[in-house]
């Protein structure tokens, strides 16, 4: 009797992206209009499972109302650290409410964590990365193992280190080739004004007292006129990002103090 050759069965542990398709899709939709690109992205699944990353910050408004024009359903990714200002979290309730946003997650570190590496609350006046990778990477990390792309907010004016971002690229924060698409990316200051104006959305009320750049409380600064809108950031340290776009540290690397530095306690 003929034996049938047995196909073994496995699973796809393979990348969900490559670089080649971050490279087409920024190919495809050279030129398109950040609205059409959105509907064809969102309507006809090209990037799977996809959610937004938002910190519902100064210009948050402007990505939010954008996808919400498409599909309101999409998943709204907040980091609840524990350390926003105020004012962030009634805006973001605000937003949520006014754009019809039907899934919004705030990501919550994990208390265990918080209790054995931040039980004072205080890691991050003297390990700025450590309090980062606890309230912010580690969190969004777990989050997005169920998606196949994020959308982000960045544009290229923001900083130095944003200048040359493409509209799609490939997560490189793990090995999970999840696909990142930055809409904004190309818009400038005045752009993103008048859409905001045009569109009559609520303005985050920490910008008109000198914050371009809003993150955590004890870590964002004002911004003097002609600076760098994200130098209120972090001021006094060689950090420019939370680790969240970035490949993330080591605990150990991560927590060594700059020279003669005294943490504030």
């Amino acid at each position: 009797m003929n034996q049938a050759t047995r196909i073994r069965d496995r699973i796809d542990t393979g990348p969900r992206f490559a670089e080649a398709d971050a490279v087409r899709l920024n190919r495809l939709f050279r030129g398109t209009d950040t609205l059409e690109m959105l509907e064809t992205l969102l309507e006809e699944r090209m990037a799977g499972d996809v959610a937004i990353v938002s910190s519902f910050g100064a210009e948050s408004a402007v990505l939010l109302h954008l996808v919400s024009r498409v599909d309101p359903t999409v998943p709204v990714l907040f980091l609840e650290t524990g350390k926003h200002f105020p004012e962030t979290l009634a805006y973001r309730d605000l937003l949520v409410e006014r754009l019809g946003l039907k899934d919004l997650r705030n990501l919550t570190p994990d208390a265990e964590e918080l209790a054995k590496k931040d039980e004072s609350g205080l890691r991050w006046s003297y390990d700025p990365d450590g309090c980062c990778e606890i309230r912010k990477v580690k969190p969004l990390a777990k989050a997005l193992l169920g998606f196949d792309a994020s959308i982000t907010g960045r544009k290229a004016f923001q900083a130095s280190t944003r200048s040359s971002l493409p509209r799609f690229e490939i997560d490189t924060t793990d090995a999970q080739g999840r696909l990142k698409i930055n809409p904004l990316i190309d818009w400038s200051p005045e752009r993103l004004a008048a859409y905001i104006e045009e569109n009559d959305l609520p303005p985050h009320p920490l910008v008109a007292e000198g914050y371009p750049s809003i993150g955590c409380m004890p870590c964002t600064s004002k911004v003097a006129e002609g600076e760098d809108p994200r130098s209120g950031r972090w001021r006094g340290w060689d950090k420019t990002e939370c680790g969240i776009h970035v490949p993330g540290q080591d605990d150990d690397a991560s927590s060594e103090l700059p020279p003669g530095f005294d943490p504030v306690f």
